[in-house]
């Protein structure tokens, strides 16, 4: 069967296109990207559009698929938390087809079985699932788990994600081994022995909460000390979940030197700062903690310029009793894969921080090329992963529809733009938003 998405504004910044096409998919590929009007005269001609669905997109636009390169699908071990399965559905009604899944698991994703076991597990996702493989036997710091094996077992990075390697030496090996086997290495960056049981950002609001603080320098002495064993090792080097002003500093000084280094930040942590924090509550509580307004302001800023090239959420879900506590017993995390284009579009783009192109390449093209991956983009012969979204009228944020089992949000309720219409992965809709809705 072919799909022909007709009249929408295509968005293709891996090959220049911003316009009204049309876009042919055949046998989950894309087939035809012709000028609006004339992709039902190209299939025809190809053997006609008999059996073929055909979708109305005018109004709308059609965007490659998004690509997050950093996820917790909390399984093995926790599912009561979160399954493969449930959060591939919630990146679906997200518009992200390919996610990244850490190894924090029970157990932890560390040799090749274990990889092996997550893809074979991953196999009914409706999305594309590229596992993460940890640093470490176990996420201990102590030996270095099998990198080779894991890699060869279809691991796209390593990362230690929900600690660092805090053995600089140790780390330094993993950054050469990593190197040597073309991978890139993904870094947690916070400074265990500095963290000091804080819980939120080290300001006025935690004072006036009575919350122990988490500084600026917890996340900022790893990114520079990263960067510069990056520097040393050669190897290609990813800093996770970024949100202090002095990141996007020590970033910039990475790129004058030239060096193979990449860094994603949050919706969350351009979003809201601590100003936004109403209450001693768990749904606020994530790690990194959302910073000042002086941090926000600068993480856009360095989305804008260029300095940060990737959107990532971090999902995180938890169960509801766990969140829903003060934030001094409340476990770290905020959910994200079904509000992160909503969240870009709203904050980013309306507010003239990125074009709708820039944000598509936050999105899409930049974390591909960050795996080295062939996704990012709607050329003809693609595998037909994108996503058809409306971004002409406001909704608001409801936890209460997430196919994600996690609701720990501080988004609920929050007016945006951008919902995410229809995704499709390999060329089969995994999501159509009239269906949920007509359940």
């Amino acid at each position: 069967m072919k799909t022909i998405i007709r009249g929408g504004r295509l968005i293709d910044p891996a090959n220049g296109l911003d316009g009204e096409y049309d876009l042919v998919i055949e046998e989950g590929r894309i087939a035809q990207v012709a000028e609006k009007g004339a992709g039902a005269e190209k299939a025809q001609a190809g053997g006609g559009t008999e059996g073929s669905m055909e979708i109305n997109a005018a109004g709308k636009v059609i965007l490659p698929g998004f690509i997050d390169l950093h996820v917790h699908l909390r399984e093995p071990g926790y599912e009561y938390k979160e399954t493969i399965l449930s959060g591939s559905r919630g990146a679906a009604r997200g518009g992200v087809t390919t996610i990244c899944p850490m190894p924090n698991t029970m157990p932890v994703i560390d040799s090749r079985e274990r990889v092996e076991d997550l893809l074979d597990r991953a196999k009914k996702a409706p999305v594309h699932v590229l596992p993460i493989g940890a640093v470490t036997v176990g996420q201990e710091g102590k030996q270095l788990a099998d990198l080779k094996g894991m890699k060869e077992a279809g691991a796209v990075a390593f990362s230690e994600d929900g600690k660092s390697v805090m053995d600089a030496a140790l780390f330094r090996r993993a950054l050469q081994e990593a190197a040597a086997l073309g991978i890139p290495m993904f870094s947690h960056c916070e400074d265990k022995a500095l963290v000091s049981g804080g819980v939120m950002n080290a300001g006025e609001k935690a004072r006036q909460l009575g919350l122990p603080g988490i500084t600026n320098a917890v996340e900022d002495v790893i990114v520079a000390r990263d960067i510069l064993l990056a520097k040393e090792t050669g190897c290609q080097l990813h800093l996770c979940h970024c949100s202090t002003a002095d990141s996007a500093e020590l970033m910039r000084m990475a790129k004058r030197q030239g060096l193979s280094v990449t860094a994603e930040v949050c919706p969350h942590h351009f979003t809201l700062s601590e100003e936004e924090i109403t209450e001693d509550d768990g749904r606020f509580k994530m790690n990194p903690p959302l910073r000042s307004p002086q941090d926000v302001q600068a993480l856009r800023k360095a989305l804008q310029d260029g300095t940060m090239e990737v959107i990532s959420t971090d999902h995180a879900p938890h169960g509801r009793e766990e969140k829903a506590q003060s934030m001094a017993r409340a476990p770290f995390g905020i959910v994200g894969l079904e509000t992160s284009f909503a969240l870009g579009y709203t904050i980013l783009v309306q507010q003239g921080y990125l074009t709708l192109n820039q944000l598509v390449e936050k999105m899409s093209v930049n974390p591909a090329r960050v795996l080295g991956i062939p996704k990012g983009n709607l050329a003809a012969g693609r595998a037909a992963d994108l996503v058809v979204a409306d971004i002409s009228r406001p909704y608001r944020i409801d936890k209460e529809k997430f196919a994600s089992k996690g609701k720990n949000t501080p988004f609920h309720g929050m007016e945006v733009t951008g919902r995410v219409e229809m995704t499709f992965v390999d060329g089969v809709m995994v999501y159509n938003r009239q269906e949920e809705e007509s359940q």
